[in-house]
């Protein structure tokens, strides 16, 4: 097999040359990866799914005459990969495009892998996906009161001294009528958040504000995000709200946590580790978060999957201490996660890649048009069950809206 990546021209609007079959996508600003085809696919489960998918990319990436004149991040073959929140549950999935498509810093580029040697790929045309005729929400798993009494325990159990913090999710459902096109999702997502990594691998399709990991060559970066408050649409009520989210101790308190495992995981493999010492406010179109950027220069050979498995789960998604925390989702949130809040990105030969939290985001049913919606929330010893519930009805707005019919 072949892997053959040349340049291309420009192709302008990156999620919409994606075919209705097999998409994936990882796009921020306009620029990054999509892919359609499948030349490979991998579905590994259990602790060992990010070491068991590097020894098996390692091996494909072997088998592969490659060709790449273009040489940068996400050129040559790659692999995008949507592991599991909990190792015990769920699959995780990797899939090897056979087609490729990249934009970066003025550069595009196509990747092919087949049985040629020198393909001649075409882009498809730019399309509009069609639309659903008609959307109805329902409750998920837990209802909304189920929820808030869930949240009142584990603020109980944190004021009892059993954690520091543990994050709760929740997830509502769609039925979709008409066509459920995954790419009208991305397009909406991409529109409304372009500072968003907006994905598309599996059935998982999102736009994170949240970066795990990026590696590329020795410079490690990534971005913390907890305590979070609702947009008005008014400029000044937003900027007031903003400095009530600094000022707030109930959010910093759940920010450092989360600001402290990250830093905490880096350490085994990074040198000169940069942690601002206070966050600053990432406006989103729907919320804004408290984010610390976090930067570091790789001191071994790690890959980015090795750098994703030593970080996941961050405070964020889970909470502190790390194993107790686990266990109260597990015994308390009522749900499966799927692969919601886990690592959710693409990778190359080299080593380098991009990973995101899979955060505003739902699992897809093309064929029964369902949508499984997910939204969490940090809970400290100062959370309030309504204000929580609130907070998650907000992180489910991009998928809402994304689905809707205007």
């Amino acid at each position: 097999m072949f892997a053959t990546t040349r340049p291309i021209a420009d192709p302008v609007e990156l999620l919409a040359r994606l075919p209705e079959t097999d998409p994936v996508a990882w796009v921020r600003d306009g620029e990054g990866l999509i892919g359609w085809g499948v030349a490979a696919r991998l579905e590994v489960r259990g602790n060992e799914r990010f070491s068991r998918t590097q020894r098996w990319w390692s091996t494909l990436c072997a088998s592969l005459e490659i060709d790449d004149t273009v040489s940068m991040p996400g050129t040559g073959p790659v692999a995008f990969g949507s592991f599991s929140f909990d190792p015990e549950s769920g699959s995780s999935i990797v899939v090897v495009p056979q087609v490729v498509v990249g934009r970066r810093a003025g550069q595009a580029w196509i990747t092919v892998i087949g049985r040629e040697a020198r393909p001649r790929p075409v882009l498809p045309p730019v399309s509009v996906p069609e639309r659903p005729i008609s959307v109805t929400w329902a409750e998920g798993t837990t209802s909304a009161i189920e929820w808030q009494a869930a949240v009142a325990e584990a603020v109980r159990r944190i004021k009892a001294g059993e954690l520091d913090k543990v994050v709760l999710a929740r997830d509502v459902l769609a039925q979709v009528d008409g066509t459920l096109d995954v790419r009208h999702i991305l397009l909406r997502l991409a529109a409304a958040y372009p500072s968003c990594w907006t994905f598309s691998v599996g059935d998982l399709v999102g736009a994170t504000p949240e970066l795990l990991v990026r590696r590329t060559g020795d410079l490690v970066t990534s971005r913390v995000l907890a305590g979070t408050v609702r947009r008005r649409g008014d400029d000044q009520a937003d900027a007031g709200l903003a400095r009530a989210l600094l000022a707030s101790g109930k959010d910093t308190e759940e920010h450092e946590y989360a600001v402290h495992s990250v830093a905490r995981a880096l350490a085994a493999h990074c040198t000169d580790l940069e942690v601002p010492p206070r966050p600053h406010v990432l406006e989103l179109a729907n919320v804004q978060h408290l984010a610390t950027d976090v930067t570091g220069r790789l001191a071994d050979a790690a890959p980015v999957l090795a750098l994703a498995a030593s970080l996941h789960p961050t405070a964020a998604v889970c909470g502190t201490p790390t194993e107790r925390a686990f266990s109260v989702i597990r015994e308390i949130e009522g749900m499966d996660r799927g692969r919601y809040a886990g690592p959710v990105g693409w990778f190359d030969r080299h080593g380098d890649g991009e990973f995101g939290i899979a955060l505003r985001c739902a699992s897809i049913d093309v064929e029964a048009g369902h949508v499984r919606s997910y939204a969490g929330c940090g809970i400290v010893a100062g959370s309030d069950p309504a204000d929580e519930l609130a907070e998650s009805v907000a992180k489910l707005v991009p998928i809402r809206d994304a689905l809707e019919l205007r």
